[in-house]
């Protein structure tokens, strides 16, 4: 995956525009004489699973949202593909034969979705690649810098390692192989622990699942013994939670720092009580708000010129106009300054009575 970042003038007009601040230039494209909400088309939003809960409880609703505030008029058909590729072809297929105007599509198979959008595009219906590069003939894409994501999660294993990280075992959790991220955040990761720590196992977690992660983890400790694992480099929260489960029941008394990313709620209180020691924060109105944009411009038959900061190469396709975010690392100090703050929890969200003590210790409730 290659990037190239285009001038100042442009990374400032999508600073804008990720911010909220083009509701003037929609309203006027709405209408040609300056009338709001004049246009009307519907926007196809496919969104991988369920396993993972930001994408039905933050990304579509806040693209619904966004969708709205910048054309009125427009619609939106929803699906969820639940990690069955098959089920995401036929509704791609499905929306089509409806009638939407440009698709958003986050695909749960990045390869196996690509006839569907060679068939999007002889439809003539654009396709925004969101989160996951699909191949195949794709509009625009955006998503977050996945290196730094990785890099993120690796710089935050040895702080919580600390002066026994060197030469110590660390275990690779990486996400699903059918994603393109998985493999970006694994290269960032590495640039980080290699020559400092032994990768000790790496295993890929089908479908990013819970389940599948507790199963491998439960061989790295059969292979490896508890006391030579000196830290667990988790993908995700959906993985790290796999992880711990399984370390707990073997049991391991004291775990090893875990990391994780999505700012998922529980991993969020895992990392209060001590369980996971940092999580990746995306902040998700900001990826919702720059697809909206690219699918509204394409619904009108407009260029990406003024929503994308730069360009992407796909195995399959060149120059991409993209948006691409910066990531954020989440841990027991900065909880208020990043998701709280965002708006993303409450504070009464995250310290339930459960986690009340928890929070009095960590400072959030004063």
């Amino acid at each position: 995956m290659r990037t190239r970042t285009r001038d100042t003038r442009t990374r400032h007009v999508i600073a804008v525009l990720v911010a909220g601040g083009l509701m003037a230039m929609a309203l006027a494209a709405c209408g040609g004489d300056g009338e709001a909400g004049t246009d009307s088309f519907s926007v196809g939003l496919l969104l991988p699973s369920k396993a993972v809960p930001r994408w039905e409880h933050s990304d579509k609703p806040l693209i619904e949202k966004r969708l709205k505030e910048l054309c009125s008029g427009c619609t939106m058909e929803y699906a969820n593909a639940e990690n069955d590729a098959t089920r995401q072809r036929q509704q791609i297929d499905s929306m089509i034969t409806k009638g939407v105007g440009v698709l958003i599509l986050d695909a749960a198979d990045t390869k196996a979705l690509r006839s569907s959008i060679q068939g999007a595009k002889a439809a003539g219906v654009p396709v925004v690649a969101y989160d996951r590069l699909a191949e195949g003939p794709i509009s625009g894409y955006v998503s977050f810098d996945g290196a730094q994501v990785g890099r993120l999660q690796g710089e935050a294993l040895l702080k919580a390692m600390g002066d026994k990280a060197n030469g110590r075992t660390v275990v690779m959790m990486n996400g699903d192989p059918t994603s393109p991220n998985a493999a970006w955040y694994r290269q960032g990761a590495l640039s980080v622990l290699t020559g400092k720590v032994k990768i000790g196992r790496s295993y890929d977690t089908q479908g990013w699942s819970t389940d599948n992660a507790h199963a491998n983890m439960s061989a790295a400790l059969a292979a490896l013994g508890p006391d030579r694992i000196g830290g667990v480099l988790a993908a995700n929260d959906a993985i790290a939670a796999g992880v711990i489960s399984a370390l707990k029941k073997a049991p391991v008394r004291e775990l090893p720092p875990i990391t994780g990313q999505d700012a998922d709620l529980d991993a969020v209180r895992r990392i209060i009580i001590g369980e996971q020691v940092m999580t990746v924060y995306k902040p998700f109105k900001a990826e919702a708000d720059a697809a909206a944009a690219m699918a509204v411009a394409l619904g009108r038959g407009e260029e990406l010129s003024e929503v994308a900061t730069t360009t992407t190469d796909s195995p399959t396709t060149k120059d991409i106009p993209s948006v691409l975010l910066t990531p954020r690392a989440v841990t027991v100090a900065n909880i208020n300054q990043t998701v709280v703050r965002d708006g993303v929890y409450t504070i009464d969200q995250i310290c339930t009575r459960e986690f009340r003590p928890a929070c009095d210790a960590a400072g959030l409730t004063r």
